[in-house]
């Protein structure tokens, strides 16, 4: 009997794995590994400066938690295209705001711009190209869909922005190829944004090569100053403006982004609204009522904006003229809360501690000062450039939110309002660069 084994389970057979090629080696999304990795080190009890995920610090507007409440009711199937009033109130912001006029019909609404970013790429056959430093998922997009992807790598020297001589001398070498150009400004990673007369020139450019240019504007309400300039002005015939409510209204976690089309694309509207759904649907329906609320404004999303504007713009500037009073290169920041500095002026020192890429010195100095940011390379920067974002977003945004709100949205802010109210992000930011002169 010892020797039956006819009762004996057969050993598990492991499958065998599959994986589609564009998506072998994929890692996680840069932003959200390093967010994950600071959580974990919290969690044990370390003390983190979490300067590596992009994430709004302010509270949604009362006005729009309140329309959610209202709407919380909704469980229907909207149209795959989003609801009509929501449409008509992305339409009637972006008009108001930046002085682009597009219908209702123009708009389709899904779950987070990123994901329309990869329908329209999906939709879209055409090669992509990215001015570098570049937002982390741009590229694996196209990876995942097997687009050919060009990086344009920029320099610190040119603000970080592509030059029209550089987009026109990619352009003419193959005139007639289809493909897409994507502008995010103000910028994420750099916080720059374009200024009037460079977007002509761009513009001018994309018209003469039959560029479909996908306009990335989710921080256009974050302006520092409220002057924010679409492209779309100036090339309206091919220009898409990609937004949503993440930024510039709080609300990451509730996933709604928009894509504005021009009545030129329709046909590429159309074709992205069937794979929508065929995929995802609809948006989620109480949040898009909501959302309604966020882009018809009125004087409270204004104030709310204008306060939002005023801290970031003294905090980011706050952290910039610390950063240059340590010797490192940066440019004070324009938009968003963003910074891309760059540590080359300790190139020496740093290798002398074996620290030789970016992606070196972001472990390094995650290790020991507990400051927490992703390196230049994450963004389509080479491996031996010793640049990084920093988000300097470290911070509870509904107190300080209250008192500028409770002021009427004035910019004089006493001395020791950074000190109250972010305390940890000026201590992130002087760990880092004690550690640098230390």
């Amino acid at each position: 009997m010892a020797n039956d084994r006819s009762h004996r389970p057969e050993p598990v057979q492991r499958p065998e794995v599959h994986l589609n090629l564009n998506v072998r080696g994929l890692k996680q999304s840069a932003t959200v590994a390093i967010n994950d990795l600071s959580n974990a080190k919290s969690a044990r009890g370390e003390r983190v400066f979490k300067f590596g995920l992009g994430q709004s610090p302010f509270p949604v507007p009362s006005s729009v938690l309140q329309a959610l409440k209202e709407n919380a009711h909704q469980k229907a199937y909207l149209p795959a295209a989003g609801c009509f009033e929501l449409r008509e109130a992305v339409a009637e912001h972006t008009k108001r705001n930046f002085k682009v006029s597009r219908s209702p019909e123009d708009v389709l609404v899904g779950p987070g711009s990123k994901e329309l970013m990869f329908l329209l790429q999906l939709s879209y056959y055409g090669d992509l190209l990215i001015p570098t430093p570049s937002w982390v998922s741009y590229q694996p997009q196209a990876k995942i869909i097997g687009r050919r992807v060009f990086m344009i790598q920029t320099s610190a020297e040119e603000g970080w922005r592509i030059t029209p001589e550089e987009f026109h001398g990619i352009c003419v070498d193959d005139p007639h190829r289809p493909r897409i150009v994507i502008l995010n400004y103000p910028n994420n990673p750099s916080g720059f944004t374009y200024k009037s007369a460079y977007l002509k020139e761009i513009a001018e450019v994309a018209r003469e090569h039959r560029v479909i240019l996908l306009s990335d504007e989710i921080y256009g309400d974050l302006h520092h100053k409220g002057q924010h300039v679409s492209i779309a002005r100036y090339y309206p015939e091919g220009t898409i403006i990609s937004s949503g409510l993440s930024k510039w209204c709080g609300a990451g976690g509730w996933r709604i982004g928009t894509f504005l089309f021009p009545p030129q694309l329709a046909w590429l509207r159309q074709a992205m609204t069937s794979v929508a759904s065929e995929t995802f649907t609809s948006t989620c329906a109480p949040i898009q009522y909501a959302a309604v609320r966020a882009y018809q404004g009125g004087e409270d999303i204004d104030l709310y904006l204008r306060s939002s504007r005023i801290i970031l713009g003294k905090l980011g500037r706050w952290c910039a003229r610390r950063l240059l009073a340590a010797n490192v290169q940066v440019d004070l920041p324009k938009g968003a809360f963003y910074l891309f500095p760059d540590f080359s002026t300790y190139r020496d020192k740093l290798a002398a501690k074996g620290i030789v890429t970016g992606a070196d010195f972001a472990k390094r100095v995650l290790e020991e000062t507990g400051v927490a940011f992703l390196p230049g390379s994450e963004f389509g920067r080479p491996e031996e450039e010793l640049t990084a974002r920093l988000a300097y977003v470290d911070f509870d945004g509904g107190p300080p939110l209250g008192e500028v709100m409770a002021g009427g949205g004035t910019d004089q802010l006493d001395d020791d309002f950074l000190p109250k109210y972010a305390p940890k992000v000026q201590e992130g930011i002087d760990r880092l660069c004690e550690w640098l002169e230390g």
